[in-house]
């Protein structure tokens, strides 16, 4: 099973929940089912998605994941592709 480890820095916590609720369509298109999302702190967030698909997901994230974050406030991305054994 391939998941995705997803951490965010964000500009306002309120305002990436809200849109990130609303991406959820999107998400799921692209294969990404979310299992956890996780506040750290009123600027960084966790997620862990499962992956239905790697290069649909990948797709999404080098694409049409750019306009959430702009719309999201998010500062910076990091993505982590893992399996479980």
């Amino acid at each position: 099973m391939t998941q995705l480890i997803a951490h965010y820095r964000i500009a306002d916590f309120a305002r990436f929940r809200t849109l990130f609720d609303a991406d959820a369509e999107d998400r799921a298109n692209a294969g990404l089912g979310l299992l956890q999302l996780w506040r750290e702190s009123e600027a960084d967030a966790w997620a862990l998605f499962e992956i239905a698909d790697a290069a649909r997901a990948r797709d999404w994230l080098g694409g049409a994941a750019g306009v959430f974050h702009s719309q999201a406030g998010v500062l910076a991305t990091e993505f982590h592709f893992v399996e479980t054994v």
